[in-house]
């Protein structure tokens, strides 16, 4: 069992002990000291709520709605929905913030809280530290009974978010409908299942074939969008007449796609192709987190764009594309930020300007693919004793290659011309995860155990 509390929110596996896991406790707990910042900072007493489809997803939104409530703030509940829907909602409802009930892609024992601010954007570290405080101290104030929040359920929230993204200057639903796509979906059995096949519908997809599309939350597979676990919609993409797969995570703010030959357009480049289009018909810069692949660099430049990296996380990516005005940015997993729709990884903004691209294009999926640069990247760890400083252990590593250009706003990334090697440690564990790109994936790996066998060097000596 396992409970993890962060400046983000705070997840683990549903079943245990209070403290030791999510229990009902924990989630009332949590929930009580977000609604009481919110009251506190933004005097507004509304709260949006959404879940993705995970089997506990109903019993947390019931203890969460109820502890709102009991603390005299009204809430919309939005039901089965996405986190980008939540995002939006938050501000279109005007509340003073929202939560979202999902464990991203973690397995369907998980569960958790992400909390956004009254923008419908996620917490910041300062704002999360106090949110930990106020659930350490149990600094609740509960309402009484003439004061308790109000229910409301709205339905309307995905159709809205549809709405605006279709509206967008650079989606074609005319272009879209023309190429009379056959695409398949897989939503994992998650809120996927509703929003994926309603947005293509809007945008003229005729030919929808759905594979795990009921949302019941009983996850067919691991439900991260890697090519690991995309076996299944590889092979029958490649018996079949497909132009596209589309796969999305549980809480549907993460995009893979698959080319009709059944191989992976690679989740690294979903943001590059977004950006490739979004760069042709609108000037400006990039951003991504230190973590992703160069392709989005090498694209933008080649637009007249200045890319810039983030440290790793939602929050530190939008914080720094709002600093470098980016006209698109997001993470190298699948996640695409738009800020003309709102600053929120979005698989649907994602999806429905790829399709309009790929439209335009007149490519195959695999044809687009190949107009990008190939880059590979070696991900890996290396577990080290709980009494080792790896916080010294870095900076002995920064000094060995002082001479490379560093980055060190998270960790440390090392740059050798168009390849690099980046070094973060743990959060919870006594663990240096080192990340390696090149242009051929035995390059990466040869750059990783390089590094590796430096960090080896630095503890035995």
């Amino acid at each position: 069992m396992a409970l993890i509390k962060s400046i983000s929110g705070i997840r683990g596996t549903i079943g245990g002990k209070a403290g030791e896991a999510l229990t009902p406790l924990d989630v009332v707990k949590f929930t009580a000291a977000f609604g009481t910042w919110v009251l506190q900072t933004t005097q507004n007493n509304t709260v949006v709520v959404g879940r993705d489809a995970r089997i506990s997803g109903d019993m947390v939104n019931k203890l969460v709605c109820a502890t709102l409530q009991g603390l005299g703030i009204n809430v919309v509940d939005l039901g089965l929905s996405t986190t980008p829907t939540v995002e939006m909602a938050v501000p279109a409802k005007k509340a003073g913030g929202g939560i979202i009930l999902t464990a991203s892609h973690n397995p369907k024992q998980w569960n958790a809280l992400k909390l956004l601010n009254d923008k419908g954007e996620f917490i910041s570290d300062t704002e999360g530290k106090l949110l930990l405080q106020l659930a350490e101290d149990e600094a609740f104030d509960f309402a009484p009974v003439n004061k308790l929040g109000k229910y409301s359920q709205s339905e309307s929230a995905l159709r809205r978010h549809i709405k605006a993204i279709l509206d967008l200057k650079l989606v074609d639903v005319a272009a879209i409908k023309a190429r009379d796509f056959r695409i398949v979906v897989d939503a994992v059995n998650s809120t996927g299942g509703i929003a994926v096949p309603m947005l293509l519908e809007a945008l003229g997809v005729t030919q929808i074939e759905k594979l795990y599309c009921e949302p019941d939350g009983n996850f067919p597979h691991n439900p991260e969008p890697l090519p690991e676990n995309l076996h299944e919609i590889s092979k029958m993409i490649e018996r079949g007449r497909y132009d596209l797969g589309i796969v999305v995570d549980p809480d549907v703010d993460r995009l893979a796609l698959v080319c009709e030959d059944g191989s992976m357009f690679g989740e690294e480049y979903t943001l590059v192709a977004v950006a490739d289009y979004v760069l042709q018909h609108t000037k400006g810069n990039t951003v991504s987190n230190l973590s992703s692949t160069r392709a989005l660099r090498d694209i933008t430049e080649k637009a007249g764009g200045q890319y810039t990296a983030a440290a790793v996380g939602e929050v530190n990516v939008v914080n720094l594309m709002k600093e470098q005005q980016a006209v698109i940015g997001g993470e190298g997993n699948g996640g695409i930020i738009y800020p003309e729709l709102h600053y929120g990884r979005d698989a649907l903004v994602g999806i429905a300007l790829f399709l309009t691209y790929l439209a335009k294009s007149g490519l195959t999926t695999s044809r687009l693919r190949g107009t990008y640069p190939n880059y590979y990247i070696s991900k890996n760890k290396i577990e080290l004793t709980p009494d080792i400083d790896v916080d010294a252990v870095l900076v002995r590593v920064q000094k060995k290659y002082a001479k490379q250009p560093i980055n060190t706003i998270d960790g440390v990334k090392i740059e050798f011309d168009k390849e690099w090697v980046h070094l973060r440690k743990s959060n919870t564990e006594p663990i240096i995860r080192i990340y390696a790109e090149s242009d051929a994936i035995v390059t990466a790996d040869h750059l990783a155990n390089k590094i590796i066998a430096d960090i080896k060097e630095i503890i035995n000596s």
